[in-house]
């Protein structure tokens, strides 16, 4: 009786877990607050690490995803890396009908098999397995399954149960079982206010959230790797490429990468330090030296690809990259650094996480970070940062794709957190100078002279290999509220030694202004408008972020058509508030013409989401004076 009774409990429970998991098969059972906002909804996701040694690790993962539209195929994720270190055991998905029906299953040898890594990178034997699917209709759901071996055990993945915009979660567990002889750390980021549960028990670690609803970008937000939850792990021992490790913080993490992957690999050939100790001879300073050999660099290589983590963090030897000629960013990084230890200069290797979302390391929690390597030179208090696979980026200037973040540099001393480059409002600046003549039918003739630096010089001295074509496609698009307009000439100067861009430029346009009657209305601001209103938000979420501040000054010389005098102008403006200042004033010369003055800076900071319609007035308020017009009235004969 006893017997009978625990079967029937067992026979109850294993139909509920039947009908739980068909429950999560059908679209329809989707609650509809995981609908709003959402392009695909994570029915189930579990991930299963177990961590058994500092050399060996699995990891287990099914993910059952539900996609509601088109633009939620591209949030699948059902792929897997692979190398020598890492072994597939298990890899299958299973495609179901809105209704649940088992409609196509495909196995491991089904996958798409490609190099992990773009096509001019060398030397990586990284691969990656991923499902390519075409679906008949919407909604469908994909049940993904694969199970993983490696020797690497730098890289654990993390808890991140939403990893993408528009993506929303019903269920989703981590389970984190590692062996008692080693050590494991991890850090929590925005778990507040979401169903998220923990249990830890010695050897163990599980993390469980539901009914995590989609988030939705925002204009001016912080990027998604900010507000996104996620808890990262870490061993403080682990083992990669065979290098056996033991790390607690930056400092011995730091000691770890710059013994056993960096300090073996400066091999220069005698004949290229002979080679470059002549070119650098005369140099005055250290950073002179620097100078002459990051343009010996740019000069010698060229750049094959931007990996770390997946093509191996060991650079490849200074000899090699010297002898080829090219190199990925760690090569081309520590060629680099091998040159200038062979004149005397102290530089250090540097790990950063490359885009122009600024992100940081996190400089409380030692772990395998970054996707880039740069250079940096310590000197007189400074220090300088250097982008080694560029052959156009002038020395010591990173641009939008490092600055202003946190990196990990490498010393032989061991590592630290430090903050690369911030470009000021004050130094993101473009300053216009230009002079328009307007006939007496409402055309005008314009030669303008634009110079950039800083961050917007970074925006624009890619125009530097251009085409006349592009260039002319390019200028038509900048200035495409001007009907009309054909370039007459162009000529760009991109000065490197005081890293600013020149642009000159002339044009025509015809019917800029149409006389109406025996009068012309003038729009002043023909070079520089705003034209594009942040976006409105009824319900704001996300804190408002501007990353990087600039400011614009425009001085422009009018010329008016002689059968007109000027019947009113506008009055001068000036706004000033947290987010900036906006100058416009208009000036008679004399009675032939006229001086327009704009000033318009915008500042870098986070604040909070209230302050975003205020934002969002003052660009309108902006745009709205950017069109403001001069009327004009015809001479009596």
């Amino acid at each position: 009786m006893i017997f009978k009774s625990y079967l029937n409990i067992l026979t109850l429970l294993l139909s509920f877990f039947v009908y739980s998991q068909d429950q999560l098969l059908l679209s329809f059972t989707i609650p509809d607050n995981l609908k709003q906002n959402a392009n695909a909804v994570v029915r189930l996701g579990e991930i299963d690490i177990s961590l058994k040694s500092p050399a060996e690790m699995v990891v287990k993962e099914r993910r059952i995803i539900t996609v509601l539209n088109k633009q939620g195929n591209s949030i699948v994720d059902a792929y897997v890396n692979y190398d020598s270190n890492v072994k597939i055991k298990t890899l299958e998905v299973l495609v179901y009908d809105a209704f649940g029906n088992n409609i196509k299953k495909i196995k491991k040898n089904d996958f798409k098999d490609i190099s992990a890594v773009d096509g001019g990178t060398l030397y990586s034997d990284s691969r990656v397995k991923y499902l390519e699917y075409t679906p008949i209709s919407y909604p469908y759901t994909i049940e993904f399954i694969s199970e993983t071996e490696t020797s690497n055990t730098a890289f654990i993945n993390p808890f991140y149960p939403v990893d993408d915009y528009f993506l929303s979660v019903q269920n989703s567990t981590y389970t984190f079982n590692y062996s008692p002889i080693i050590s494991v750390r991890k850090k929590e980021k925005n778990l507040d206010g979401l169903d998220i549960e923990k249990t830890e028990t010695e050897g163990q670690i599980i993390y469980s959230a539901k009914n995590i609803e989609a988030l939705k970008p925002e204009s001016f937000s912080p990027a998604f790797f900010d507000l996104a939850p996620k808890v990262m792990f870490a061993s403080k021992q682990f083992n990669l490429e065979g290098a056996y490790a033991e790390v607690t913080d930056w400092d011995s993490f730091g000691k770890w990468m710059y013994n056993d992957l960096i300090q073996d690999t400066y091999d220069l050939s005698p004949s290229t330090i002979s080679k470059v100790r002549d070119l650098v001879k005369d140099a005055p300073n250290d950073i002179e030296k620097a100078k002459i050999i990051y343009n010996y660099v740019q000069n010698k290589t060229r750049y094959i690809s931007v990996q770390v983590g997946i093509g191996g963090w060991k650079p490849f030897n200074a000899s090699e990259v010297d002898k080829l000629g090219y190199g990925d960013c760690k090569g081309l990084t520590n060629y680099t650094m091998a040159l200038l230890k062979a004149v005397g200069v102290n530089s250090n290797y540097t790990v950063v996480y490359a885009g122009d979302s600024q992100r940081n390391f996190e400089s409380d929690f030692a772990a395998m970070q970054g996707n880039h390597v740069i250079l940096s030179i310590p000197y007189n208090n400074e220090t300088y940062w250097l982008e080694c696979t560029s052959q156009k980026t002038p020395f010591g200037f990173i641009g939008d794709f490092t600055d202003d973040r946190d990196v990990l540099v490498i010393t032989p001393e061991g590592g630290k957190i430090q903050r690369t480059k911030k470009y000021t409002t004050n130094e993101n600046s473009q300053h216009i100078k230009a002079s328009i003549n307007v006939t007496n039918d409402g055309s005008v003739a314009t030669n303008v002279v634009v110079l950039s630096k800083g961050i917007q010089y970074d925006n624009k001295y890619v125009l530097e290999s251009y085409t006349n074509r592009d260039l002319d496609a390019h200028y038509k698009k900048r200035w495409g509220y001007v009907n009309g307009l054909s370039i007459d000439a162009m000529q760009i100067d991109n000065n490197k030694k005081d890293i600013d861009f020149i642009e000159t430029i002339s044009f025509q346009a015809p019917n800029y202004s149409k006389p109406v009657g025996n009068r012309m209305l003038l729009t002043l601001n023909a070079l520089n408008r705003i034209t594009n209103i942040p976006d409105r938000y009824r319900n704001r979420i996300n804190p408002l972020k501007i990353n990087r501040g600039f400011i614009d000054v425009d001085e422009v010389e009018i010329k008016l058509p002689s059968e007109y005098t000027i019947e009113s102008l506008p009055e001068s403006l000036s706004i000033d508030n947290k987010f900036g200042s906006y100058k416009m004033e208009v000036a008679v010369k004399d009675e032939s013409t006229l001086l327009y003055k704009r000033e318009f800076m915008v500042n870098d900071g986070e604040f909070p989401k209230e302050d975003y319609e205020a934002f969002r007035a003052f660009y309108t308020e902006v745009s709205k004076m950017d069109n403001s017009k001069i009327a004009l009235i015809k001479n009596q004969p």
